[in-house]
Formats: C-alpha cells, structure tokens, sequence
C-alpha cells in the first residue's frame, strides 16, 4: 500500500494508536517493535478492541483484510506524518536543546494559543516515534504546529526536522546533556544545531538569545531570524530579570511575573515572549498567558508539604541544568535549606567528574543540608552524606524528616526523586 493511500484511510479513522492496551474505536494500529516487544503479536487484539486497522510487517501476522503489511511500520509511521504534514500545510515551530524543551513549548503553546488554534507535542513526545505522533494529532483546524524534538546523538534532529520540515525554530541552550551519546559538548552544539543548519538551508525562520554566544555566532550572517536580549536594539528588549522566588521579567515596560521557580526559566519565558510577539500577540495576552501557566509533571514544581516548601525539579538532570538549580537555591537567604540530589545519567567517560564537580559545589552551599542519592555520587569524594540507592536514603531520611524548611529535588528521570515526597 503506497503512503497516499495509507493517509487516506487515515483521514477516514480517528486516531493513531501504537499502544494496544489503549486501543480506540475506529483508529489505526501501527505494530512497532522495540528491544522487548514485538507490536505485529498484538494487531489481531488491537483489530478485535476496535481498531479498523492495523499495520504490520512480518506477514505471518498478516491474517485479515484490515491487516495493512508493509516493509517497515516505524517508517510507515514516519512517511505518514511527513505526507500529512505536507497535506496540511500548516506552519511547524520547532525547538531543541539541552534543558528547558517542554517548559518552553508549554509556554510557547499557551502564548499562541491566545490568538491561534494550535496543536503541540504533548508531554515530551519528542523522538522519532513521539514527532511523528505529534504531526498526526494535528487536522485541518490547526493553524500552529508546535513540535519539540530531543536527541541523544548526531544527526537525530536532522532526521526529525525532515520529518516535520519546520518553518520556524528554536534552540533554548547548549548544555551538558546526554554527553555518552553525542561524545561531548561539542557534540551537543553541533547536534543540536542540526536544527539551524535545516532552517538555514530553507531559508525558514530562527528565533533566538541575542546574548547567548554561540547562537549569535552561528546565525551572525543570517537574514531570517528574530531575537531577544538586554540591548534596547533587541527585536524584544528584555528590561529586567528577578527571582523571588518566582521568575519576574519586564518587557516594554510591562512587568510579566511567572509562577516557574528558578533563574533557568528566564530563557524560556522570554523565547515564548518572543514567539508571541513575533506573530503579534498583544502583550497584555502574552503576559496572561505566562502569568497563568502552572508547572507540572516535575518540573520546576514549587509544592507545599507540611511546614516545608519543596522545589521539585526532579524530571530530569544534567550537570548544565543542576548547576543552574543550585546557583538558584543558593540565592535563597534567611530559610534553612535541604537539597535531595541524584545522580545524572548519560554522561559516558565523564561522569565521574561531573558528578564531583556538583558534589564540590554542593558542598559550598551556605545554610543547607545536602543528600547525594545514586551510584555515582555515592563514588563521589566529599563529607556530604550520600546514599548508594533510594531505599538507603528512606532509611536514613526516616529519622531526620526535615522540618520549616526550604527543600530542593533534582536528579535525573531514572531517579525518580519525587519518591522522597512520600517519605515527607
């Protein structure tokens, strides 16, 4: 079946589905495979639940008329959402970069949607399954895709931007994120800057940080771009920036104070300022729409447990995003302090000393008790206590519950830190 006539029966269904456990009535099952499963075992079950059709590709599973066999289903999936993109038309904001990718997008999504309709990875769908999903959500009332992508090595955003061949795009930062993966920073900037080199070459537009170095220094002679930043000859002049705790910007004149903790977020809430201001949004619902947005999913979170207020942060790390949270929770004065930090994955040969160096400046923070929870930090040389496990912490931690205080919780995703709530 070519891809024109799969998108066909796709405009007649509902929805994608490649999960079959959360099969709904009238979509399309696609049977992708991963290490541990093998999705082709599942489309009879997904066929009788309810799906009107399911595509394969191993063809002795190939035993019904609503069974669609093709060479490869992850491709399929791909050159579907490409071909819908191209069939919609619509125009794709993209944006990349070490921390701060779904908080921008969320900020980003509630500024547009003041003025548009608009349609944006949820969560942080964002790899070569998740963009094309993404793309597929999408219909002919969308007037603004917003597409986040994440990588993890070389070429990985170049692969996805020829999937969503977007019209407009963002880096938030270079950072020390999955360093194993692209071989280092360098690495990282060049990755990530995939995204640059697609725009550039298409002549599309680059939203930018005018103060960040390395993005002016890669767009210096490009015409097709729009940024912020200190200087008043800023396409989007960035008065002022406070922490108190809540991030606060002033922009023209306006004061635009955020509910998102931490100096880190500043990026990302001038990136959506820009954005808006870019298509004209009027300032005063570009400031609404910040102003309103509450985090989530651990992220940048600010929760009140007992007598203890709690920063938690704990989605995701990297040695760039921790230093920032603790140069953050260092700003804090006259309220005692407990930081929870786990360890950072992805880091390759380099973990050893990433880890120590946030250890060493851990150890300098004035007024806090610290916790290094994980296998690397618990390798770590320092008087700061550290556990090699999070059942290690909770036996200890049991003891000491942490009382009128101002907690931090930052580790990476595989930590899953926000256990520590359930100990408070």
């Amino acid at each position: 079946m070519s891809i024109n006539e799969l998108h066909d029966l796709f405009l007649n269904c509902k929805t994608i589905s490649t999960d079959s456990r959360k099969i709904e009535k009238d979509c399309i099952f696609f049977a992708l495979k991963g290490e541990n499963f093998n999705g082709n075992k599942f489309a009879e079950k997904a066929l009788a639940e309810g799906a009107s059709y399911a595509v394969i590709d191993e063809i002795n599973y190939n035993t019904s008329k609503n069974m669609i066999l093709v060479d490869d289903v992850l491709s399929s999936l791909q050159q579907l959402a490409n071909f819908h993109r191209k069939h919609l038309n619509v125009p794709i904001i993209s944006l990349t970069g070490s921390n701060g990718k779904t908080t921008t997008k969320e900020l980003i999504n509630a500024v547009l949607s003041k003025e548009f309709k608009t349609t944006a990875t949820q969560g942080n769908l964002n790899n070569h399954i998740g963009v094309p999903l993404t793309l597929l959500t999408m219909d002919q009332h969308t007037q603004l895709g917003i597409v986040e992508m994440g990588a993890n090595h070389l070429k990985e955003i170049d692969f996805l931007c020829s999937i969503a061949e977007p019209d407009y795009g963002l880096i938030t930062n270079f950072g020390k994120a999955h360093l194993e993966g692209f071989g280092g920073v360098e690495g990282v900037i060049k990755g990530k800057s995939e995204l640059y080199d697609h725009l550039k070459n298409n002549k599309k537009h680059i939203f930018y940080n005018e103060d960040d170095s390395i993005q002016k220094n890669k767009l210096n002679t490009y015409s097709h771009k729009y940024g912020f930043g200190i200087q008043s000859s800023s396409d989007v002049n960035i008065e002022s920036v406070t922490t108190n705790p809540f991030v606060s910007l002033k922009v023209n004149g306006t004061k635009i104070n955020s509910q998102l903790i931490g100096s880190y977020n500043a990026n990302n809430i001038a990136l959506a300022v820009t954005i808006g201001t870019y298509f004209k949004i009027p300032l005063d619902k570009i400031k609404d729409a910040i102003e309103n947005y509450i985090p989530s999913n651990n992220r940048s979170q600010l929760i009140q447990k007992g007598s203890n207020k709690i920063i938690l942060d704990a989605y995701n790390a990297n040695p760039t995003s921790m230093m920032a949270a603790l140069d953050n929770f260092s700003g804090l004065t006259n309220v005692k302090k407990v930081a929870f930090l786990g360890d950072m994955f992805e880091l390759g040969a380099t973990a050893m000393e990433e880890h120590q160096k946030i250890a060493e400046k851990a150890e300098i923070l004035e007024n806090t008790i610290t916790y290094l929870i994980g296998e690397n930090f618990f390798e770590t040389k320092t008087q700061l206590k550290k556990f090699k496990s999070f059942e290690d912490l909770k036996l200890h931690i049991q003891n000491e519950l942490p009382e009128n205080a101002t907690l931090l919780i930052k580790g990476s995703r595989g930590m899953a830190l926000e256990r520590i709530l359930t100990i408070l």
